[in-house]
Formats: C-alpha cells, structure tokens, sequence
C-alpha cells in the first residue's frame, strides 16, 4: 500500500479490515442515501462541517479529487455533520466553488457514532470496492495530490 501523510497525521491502515458500517445519509434533496448503495466502487468517505477550519480547507482538494478519479470505480463521500444541514452546506458549496462532490448531509450526526472519532474532524476513511475499510486519516490531507492518488489508484485495483 502506497504511504501517504497528511497535514498533520498519516494514513493509518486497518489491519482487520473491518466492514462499513450500516449507516444511512441524505442527499441535498433529503432522500435517504444507504452507504451500502456504494458497493463496487473503492470510497473515500469524509466527515466535515463548515465550523470546522481544516474541513474548510480540505473541501476544494476532495473536490479536484472527485472530478479527476470519480466514476465507476471511485466516488468521494463527503458527509456534512451540520446541524444546519443544506441551509449551512449549500452557500458554502457555492462560496468555495465546489462543483463535483455530490452534497451528503448528515444532520443527526450519526456517522459519528458509525466512524468514531478520536482526534476530531476532519476523519477520511478508505473503503475498498467489497465495503471493507482499508484505513483512515485523521485531520485535513492533500487529497489531490500525487501520493493520494497513488493511494487512491491502488485501492481501486
């Protein structure tokens, strides 16, 4: 597996591998998005908020990430946990110039207690194409650059 460091932290595997958890998002619209509905593409699911200052700066790099890697094989997943939901995440899109992530709310903040936390937002986790988490990074990452991609293009093999 290609090393790859984020600002602060490294990507962390996980060594028993363990199945994505049973969670349900929503869409921009409010419907239901089952993360099971995902399988047969590799993931890389990100928890953020716009309160938080390194989601903040993460966001346009997952964006770029999104529209070079995304398609059949490979999707981002950001998860907002604002309360606020669509009425905090929207204006931030557009403010930010996001154009290529799909907007994920998660306003009971459930992925949360799916994906513990331990050193806070912003928490990626790698998930291969069966569901199963390859690893995860805590704290903001270049997701756009090469070493993220190299980590990015082995987990779609």
């Amino acid at each position: 597996m290609p090393v790859f460091q984020g600002e602060s932290r490294p990507f962390v595997a996980s060594p028993d591998r363990p199945a994505l958890p049973a969670l349900t998002i929503t869409d921009k619209d409010g419907n239901p998005v089952d993360m099971a509905s995902f399988k047969g593409k590799a993931l890389l699911i990100n928890l953020w908020a716009t309160w938080c200052a390194p989601c903040i700066r993460e966001m346009p790099a997952l964006d770029r990430l999104q529209a070079e890697m995304g398609g059949d094989k490979f999707q981002v997943v950001a998860i907002s946990v604002d309360r606020g939901g669509l009425n905090e995440v929207g204006p931030f899109y557009e403010k930010a110039g996001i154009k290529s992530l799909p907007i994920y709310l998660d306003q009971k903040m459930t992925s949360m207690k799916a994906f513990p936390l331990k050193e806070g937002l912003p928490l990626s986790i790698l998930v291969d194409a069966e569901g199963r988490e390859i690893g995860r990074l805590a704290g903001a990452a270049h997701w756009d650059g090469a070493e993220a991609k190299a980590l990015i293009g082995w987990a779609m093999r």
